[in-house]
């Protein structure tokens, strides 16, 4: 049987970005209800970087001191050469977060799920697990989903946060997921495995390479030590299905620094991350179904703003639907769809294109390397030029989004003077 009521909105997805979203409704006083297709809810993965614009939004929520006590707040972001070890360029964290206003902190992907599933089960959201959807369907003055099962769904307003591979992003918009060839291999290993590797407890230190990066930082209070190791996989790049395996993982670090290369055995090789996006879209509401999330904006992790994107969708859905409400208090969902269409679809494609040319910068070899590392090495440590469009306040209308940074162009650097190893 059907549930007897039908809920304000319904959310596909019971990931971070369909919690934070079914919270962010009900927060408002909306009835939500939830449809997660595995038979409970968790997420796989390690750690996340959560910036200034995201812990803004969860000390609005009343749950950033939650995801202090659970994540940390690290002193600085580094970034090294992944060759030769030498510091590029660092964020001091401490003093973004004077000027933001907000920590950047981070936190074990599951406790960021977990600080979002206890939120929603107290404000009331509906929870269901087990519920496969397999069509979306306008009704009326709603939406209806199809589950694997037969039965039916409906709401005023559908969201589908249904991730990367969303079954509403396919027959809305039609397009297919775009591979970038390189993979992801992550762990998070208790600190007392790590701490003779001459590790740095407590930064964020990204190694860049060519064709490869390496990321680590402390995780849950400092007691578990992440790691993550991406890499581009020739076997992708001659269309080899079974691509992204152990084997070139090792061959990809082969040359890397000592402090890299100590760290790559400690990686997870029973699993790997295919890194995929797609091309930005124009439009993510269809009616009374609504794309979020990685549904309607899947990035490459350079960033590190995927997670956050989709909290941030949630937030600014839910600002509209309580301003633009009408007869009953109810929202007028075609007035708050398109607000929140109008701010949010220009903000990510900015982040989508700007991690993708992130990537590029990370992986540079040769003579581009050199002139890179040079560049990197001329930013004054408190030159926010680079974060302010993304760090600060999240913007409700599209007056409110900042402008964009100036690139840096490389052609007319001038090459650090000595060379790699």
């Amino acid at each position: 049987m059907n549930p007897p009521t039908t809920p304000d909105v319904l959310v596909v997805g019971g990931g971070i970005g369909g919690l934070a979203a079914a919270f962010a409704l009900a927060r408002k006083g909306l009835g939500v209800r939830v449809l997660e297709r595995a038979k409970e809810f968790g997420e796989v993965g390690a750690g996340l970087q959560i910036a200034p614009n995201c812990t803004r939004i969860l000390a609005d929520y009343g749950l950033l001191d939650e995801a202090r006590e659970l994540g940390v707040l690290p002193d600085g972001m580094v970034m090294r050469d992944a060759l030769d070890a030498r510091e590029l360029t660092r964020l001091d964290l401490r003093d973004l977060e004077r000027r933001y206003g907000y920590p950047y902190l981070v936190i074990h992907r599951s406790d960021l799920h977990g600080i979002f599933l206890r939120a929603c089960r107290r404000a009331g959201v509906e929870l269901l697990t087990d519920r496969t959807v397999v069509d979306y369907r306008q009704d009326g003055d709603g939406a209806r989903v199809v589950l694997a099962d037969g039965r039916t769904e409906r709401a005023p307003l559908v969201i589908a946060a249904d991730g990367l591979h969303s079954v509403a992003r396919r027959e809305l918009v039609g397009d297919d997921v775009v591979s970038s060839d390189y993979v992801a291999y992550r762990a998070a290993v208790p600190i007392e495995q790590v701490r003779g590797n001459g590790v740095a407890e407590h930064d964020v230190t990204v190694y860049v390479g060519p064709r490869c990066h390496f990321v680590q930082y402390a995780l849950r209070g400092g007691e578990m030590f992440n790691q993550v190791a991406v890499f581009e996989s020739p076997k992708a790049k001659a269309g080899d299905p079974d691509w992204g395996t152990p084997d070139e993982l090792d061959a990809a670090f082969g040359a890397t620094c000592d402090p890299v290369r100590t760290g790559i055995p400690l990686m997870w090789r029973d699993r790997w991350w295919q890194m995929m996006d797609r091309d930005p879209v124009e439009t993510w509401v269809h009616g009374r179904i609504a794309l979020l999330g990685d549904a309607a904006h899947p990035p490459l992790q350079y960033m590190a703003q995927g997670a956050i994107m989709a909290i941030e969708d949630g937030w600014v859905l839910a600002e509209h639907a309580a301003r633009l409400t009408g007869e009953g208090g109810l929202p007028q969902w075609d007035a708050a769809l398109a607000a929140y269409q109008d701010v949010r679809v220009e903000h990510c494609r900015r982040v989508q294109t700007t991690a993708r040319s992130w990537g590029d910068l990370w992986h540079l070899d040769g003579e581009a390397r050199l002139r890179r590392n040079a560049v990197l090495r001329e930013r004054a440590t408190d030159d926010y030029a680079f974060t302010d469009w993304i760090y600060g306040p999240t913007a409700l209308t599209p007056d409110r989004e900042p402008p964009m940074f100036t690139p840096v162009p490389l052609a007319g650097a001038r090459p650090e003077e000595r060379p790699a190893r």
